[in-house]
């Protein structure tokens, strides 16, 4: 059996590394496997992993064909449909999910494209999950960011079977069309939410209770993120396997005591039998309360097969029921694979399994306890670094603490709370406001456990070095009597020691950053790094800093930045500047209006500034320090070059700009790489700096679709009849060169193309 689900696993990552998804008729080839079940004999588990392939490819194929029609994107539609899952409310609207039924546009229909993530932003009337609508909105296809180190928000989507994204506009169409049906499971589960929202309303730490009762985490602060991911406890803040567990074990133990005391209902069904059936169905009540999210899937399912197990006197080995627990969850969702939970929640299971099964015979008690939090740490420790680049050194004492604590004494009183709140809202209340209290004074624990900066390891490991942990870790983790365990060390050395590898001297390399309709780029030589701008801020909770520039920067295996050039004030240059501040250590900042720069001293950038980093030229070109410009035509003007033209940084400046730019320096503006001014708007890009800088490429930094319309159609044309290829980041991702110590350009290197799944747009 753990033979045939490991094939049957391969079977699916290997279509999951695919650039393209193969057509979906070789589905059919999956009636062909079970003949040849009789003619392998004992490999006959071997025919698993072309099932596995198959099996997925027709899930995925299944999602793709509800796409939305490309000549549908950016124009006003009609939406039918379902609210999915509450509504949350983010800043100034309110960001939701429709199960599309009807698609229209000028009285036409079209193909619904399944599920559907809108933003309301205004006035937005109440909403209900479960209600039926009708909204006029515009969408577009899923489109996300695509930078080394990111996170793949199109692969995020389509896990959910998102289809399209958009935001709905003003107009008299925008209605509700039914109420959602009382008993439906969306709408008990809104209901359920707004009564913890108006019972927890007034306390700090409520969003963590909310989290743990349903799993809906929204209310959580970025602040309490923080401290949970510096602590390695962000698993406790959900409904995680181990508090499934937990309730399928409470309501086991009671039902059975309460069953045994009375010999007529045990007449009828043993109350072990009776116990089984109870524990199942808190199980998959509290499952369904976190809306079968993949930890709570295996947890769910492990819980049914130990439960039946129980009802139908069988014995199981823990391994058996993991391996049939993976089992379900692949064939249920085989994109499961997909999302990091999925490997987190099964290694760690199969860790302590390994790990304690084998040290059964050392001590009990608090040693014990301490083990499963070291295994747990040092077992996850490769896929934390593979699919975060972090890892947190105090998580097996944070756990230590904080599992019994919230699972013991918070997670009942939660399950209590959340019980009696629609019933008796008074005493549901006092439970619920209990469980914070303790969780309050768990909380300043966790926060100077989060403090130590040296409890926090960060690591972008190549993924040989992962696998090569692998064994190490089963050594380390083996009985005390097998001969050479400390041999497992040496094993996780290159995930120890191994660093991404460097610009030789007189190279650099550059980065243009995928962050939307803004600016952010990373020059690198040998020993030093340069941040160019820091993109866009969205919201209180995301901006390029946090979720663009440190990712890249970890993945790169960089911890300081030497210079940050800050080139504009406006927010798409600057927005992501105070998470980059906050997040690594960066020496010197320079910027055209250093007033701005968010919680840091920061020098002006002035024409004339240069220095030089492993053989390779820095050299400011503007502004000037008359103050003869300001805004847009402020911005800083950066020159790169290791031997003649190199790369020219030149923020948003426009034509009057670009005119004192030529009159000054004339054709030492040359470069090979020139990301365009200004996004490529209209005012900028003018004949004479084009013909005076002649570059070879021109990078244009902007968003898929963006409101602006840019770059400009005019300016699209001067560049292309200079015979000069332009690139932007919306349809390419990151765009990466590299200028050798001799001047000659490789590259460009596209992330889009390179990481490119089949899941991804163009």
């Amino acid at each position: 059996m753990r033979k045939g689900v490991f094939a049957f696993l391969g079977g699916i990552l290997l279509l999951q590394s695919l650039p393209d998804l193969p057509a979906r008729g070789w589905c059919l080839l999956l009636l062909l496997l079970p003949p040849l079940v009789f003619c392998l004999g004992r490999w006959r588990f071997l025919l698993l992993a072309p099932a596995g392939f198959l099996w997925v490819l027709w899930h995925a194929g299944t999602i793709l064909a509800t796409a939305l029609p490309d000549e549908l994107e950016g124009r006003d539609l009609l939406l039918e449909g379902v609210v999915e899952e509450i509504p949350q409310h983010r800043g100034r609207g309110l960001s939701f999910y429709l199960r599309a039924r009807r698609l229209s546009m000028a009285g036409r229909d079209y193909p619904a494209p399944g599920l559907v993530r809108l933003g309301w932003y205004g006035r937005v009337p109440a909403m209900v999950a479960g209600e039926t609508w009708r909204l006029r909105v515009r969408l577009k296809r899923p489109h996300g960011f695509m930078n080394p180190g990111g996170f793949d928000y199109e692969g995020w989507l389509f896990r959910r079977g998102v289809r399209a994204t958009g935001y709905v506009r003003k107009g008299a169409e925008n209605r509700r069309l039914a109420p959602a049906a009382p008993w439906s499971w969306g709408r008990l589960r809104q209901a359920l939410h707004d009564i913890l929202t108006q019972s927890l309303a007034d306390l700090p730490l409520g969003g963590l209770v909310t989290a743990l009762a349903m799993g809906e985490r929204q209310d959580i602060q970025p602040a309490q993120w923080t401290v949970l991911r510096r602590t390695g406890t962000s698993h406790l803040m959900a409904i995680s396997g181990l508090h499934v567990g937990l309730a399928a074990g409470l309501a086991f133990f009671l039902l059975r005591r309460l069953w045994s005391l009375s010999s007529v209902l045990c007449l009828r069904l043993a109350a072990p039998r009776a116990a089984a059936l109870g524990g199942m169905a808190a199980a998959w009540g509290y499952a369904a309360l976190a809306g079968f999210s993949i930890p709570t899937q295996r947890a769910m399912v492990m819980v049914t097969l130990v439960m039946a197990a129980v009802f139908f006197r069988l014995r199981w080995r823990a391994g058996d029921i993991l391996a049939l627990a993976l089992w379900c969850v692949l064939l249920l969702d085989p994109l499961a694979v997909m999302a990091a939970g999925f490997w987190l929640s099964f290694s760690a299971v199969a860790v302590i399994l390994y790990a304690m099964e084998r040290g059964a015979a050392r001590p009990a008690g608090w040693w014990r306890w301490g083990r499963v939090h070291w295994a747990v740490a040092l077992g996850l420790a490769p896929l934390s670094l593979l699919f975060f680049q972090q890892q947190s050194l105090l998580a097996p004492l944070a756990n230590a603490l904080a599992v019994p604590w919230v699972s013991l004494m918070v997670v009942p009183l939660v399950l209590a709370g959340a019980c009696l709140a629609p019933f008796l809202p008074q005493l549901g209340g006092a439970l619920l406001g209990l469980a914070a209290k303790l969780l309050a004074w768990l909380w300043p624990l966790l926060e100077w456990l989060a403090q130590p900066q040296w409890g926090q390891w960060f690591q972008a490991p190549p993924l040989w070095a992962v696998l090569l942990a692998l064994p190490g870790i089963a050594l380390l983790l083996a009985p005390r009597g097998l001969p050479g365990r400390w041999l497992g060390w040496l094993w996780l050395l290159p995930l120890l020691l191994a660093q991404p590898p460097r610009p030789p001297a007189q190279s650099l390399w550059f980065t243009l950053l995928d962050v939307g309709q803004g600016l952010a780029a990373v020059v690198r030589t040998r020993n030093h790094v340069l941040v160019y701008d820091s993109g866009p801020r969205f919201s209180s909770r995301f901006d390029a800093g946090s979720a663009v520039l440190l990712p890249f920067l970890r993945q790169q295996g960089i911890h300081h930045v030497d210079l940050l050039v800050l080139g504009h004030g406006d927010n798409d240059h600057m927005g992501g500047a105070a998470s980059l501040l906050r997040g690594i250590t960066v020496g010197e900042v320079l910027s055209s209006v250093p007033e701005k720069v968010p919680g840091r001293e920061a020098s002006p950038c002035r024409a004339g500034q240069a220095w030089r980093w492993d053989g390779v030229l820095f050299r400011m070109l503007h502004p000037q320090g008359d103050a003869a410009f300001r805004g847009n035509d402020a911005s800083c003007v950066l020159q790169v070059a290791t031997a003649g033209r190199g790369i020219l940084l030149t923020g948003d400046i426009e034509a009057p700009a670009e005119a004192e730019l030529v009159r000054r320096y004339g054709g030492r503006l040359g470069a090979q790489v020139l990301v365009v001014p200004h996004h490529g708007s209209r005012t900028s890009s003018s004949a004479a700096f084009l013909d005076a800088v002649a570059p070879r490429y021109g990078l244009l930094p902007v968003g898929y679709r963006n409101r602006y319309g840019l770059p400009a159609v005019s300016v699209v044309e001067a560049y292309r009849r200079r015979g000069i290829r332009l690139l932007d980041s919306a349809r390419h991702g990151a765009i990466g060169f590299v200028l050798d110590g001799r001047g000659r350009l490789l590259g460009p290197v596209s992330q889009r193309r390179v990481a490119r799944r089949y899941w991804h747009g163009g």
